[in-house]
């Protein structure tokens, strides 16, 4: 299988990370999303990374549904097939989305000459990113476990670490700082940090 990923977006590294704890080897293929010409409007005609171009053709895309994907054929081991735990692991993998999906246009928006930049996109960005902090500081299920929450969460956060290192995010949220410090010693984090 092939993975068309970025190699600065947090939703890559989540799929890379989900692979990597599954075992699942991937052929990857860095590539530019913004680029006009590419496999990847070939494979996804929403033109995001990542997408995984399976062996039998089908393109899957979107972070959410590459990785039930894996953890589907390759697992189950990230995400609980049904009850309670299955709950708890796609609420935290929502709130680690959530993260990337405020960082994510808050770097956009920075990237913007300082006269066209927004100073109430970049408040909400900010606004959504702190909430979504503070309720993880407080919500130790949402990282209990090696699940697809987990995961999402710690992406999450490295992002933040990668594009805002001057936030200090942890600074004020200790028990999140330690459960992240100890989940990035995993190999899994290691081999896809952010380039």
């Amino acid at each position: 299988m092939k993975l068309f990923y970025g190699a600065a977006s947090p939703y890559s590294r989540k799929v890379r990370v989900v692979a990597h704890e599954l075992g699942v080897p991937l052929e990857l293929v860095a590539v530019n999303a913004m680029a006009w010409d590419t496999a990847l409007g070939n494979a996804n005609p929403i033109n995001r990374v990542p997408t995984l171009l399976r062996d039998d053709g089908l393109a899957l895309f979107d972070s959410p549904v590459i990785c039930e994907y894996l953890d589907t054929s390759f697992g189950p081991l990230l995400l609980p097939a049904s009850g309670e735990a299955r709950w708890r692991a796609l609420l935290a993998q929502a709130l680690g989305d959530g993260l990337m999906d405020a960082a994510v246009p808050r770097r956009h928006e920075t990237l913007r000459p300082g006269a066209q930049q927004s100073p109430e996109r970049l408040r909400l960005y900010r606004r959504s990113i702190d909430q979504i902090l503070d309720r993880l500081e407080h919500d130790a299920d949402a990282r209990a476990n090696l699940d697809l929450g987990a995961i999402s969460i710690a992406c999450g956060l490295a992002y933040l670490d990668f594009r805002f290192p001057d936030d200090r995010w942890g600074k004020r949220r200790p028990a999140l700082q330690e459960w992240f410090d100890d989940f990035s010693k995993r190999q899994s984090m290691a081999a896809t940090e952010f380039a």
